[in-house]
């Protein structure tokens, strides 16, 4: 299994010969390496309705064929623009020939603003424990600390955790350290910074906070193999 990062919330599974993307902002995203008319994917996991997770959805969707799974209000929201979705929801599973999908839940909110500037609602948000090859990924998308990422950690083995450090929408540094002590992931990689000034950090003070060698900062088109 291959993971990429490419900056914001961006990440890519190459597993069980299929290309997956996490929340594939890449239109706007001045944090990215990709193209989006570049881009190659055959499943899409959405973790909530925000556009700068949403992003490319559509257009990839489309252009790719790719299936699209996300909470259920989202997916719905993405079938009526002709997207192939699975609807799930938190703290279910699902095992597709690619891999399971968990959702887990996050504290955060889930909207998409139309052209109108109307607020659609898009369901809960929720984070990602995905398992492909005997290995476990979890992405915890716009989050606040909560304590059930101890449980999240209890019943699961991970391998790696991709945790937001922001701050300001999403958890600060201080927070995903203790988010990564709780979860017991043997690699933490910080997302969701750095894209927006008020989103600013510094991830390397944020690795120095964990416990020796399970933080690494992957700079956007960098990769982990498991």
């Amino acid at each position: 299994m291959k993971l990429t990062y490419h900056g914001h919330s961006v990440v890519k599974i190459e597993t069980n010969g299929k290309t997956i993307f996490i929340d594939p902002f890449i239109t706007g995203n001045g944090a990215t390496d990709l193209k989006a008319d570049e881009v190659q994917v055959d499943v899409i996991l959405l973790t909530h309705g925000h556009g700068d997770h949403v992003g490319d959805t559509v257009p990839l969707a489309l252009r790719n064929n790719a299936l699209v799974v996300a909470p259920f209000e989202l997916a719905t929201y993405l079938s009526w623009q002709g997207v192939n979705v699975h609807p799930m929801h938190i703290g279910g599973a699902h095992q597709f020939e690619f891999g399971k999908v968990k959702l887990t839940q996050a504290f955060h909110g889930s909207s998409y603003i139309d052209e109108n500037k109307q607020i659609i609602y898009t369901g809960m948000p929720c984070g990602i424990l995905f398992s492909a090859e005997g290995k476990t990924i979890y992405h915890a998308g716009d989050t606040a600390l909560f304590s059930d990422m101890k449980l999240i950690g209890e019943r699961n083995v991970i391998d790696v955790a991709f945790l937001p450090i922001g701050d300001n929408f999403t958890m600060g540094p201080e927070d995903a350290a203790l988010a990564a002590e709780w979860l017991r992931a043997k690699t933490v990689v910080p997302i969701h910074y750095n894209t927006f000034p008020v989103i600013e950090q510094d991830p390397g003070q944020f690795i120095s906070m964990l416990k020796a060698g399970v933080g690494k900062v992957l700079r956007p088109g960098e990769s982990i193999e498991l």
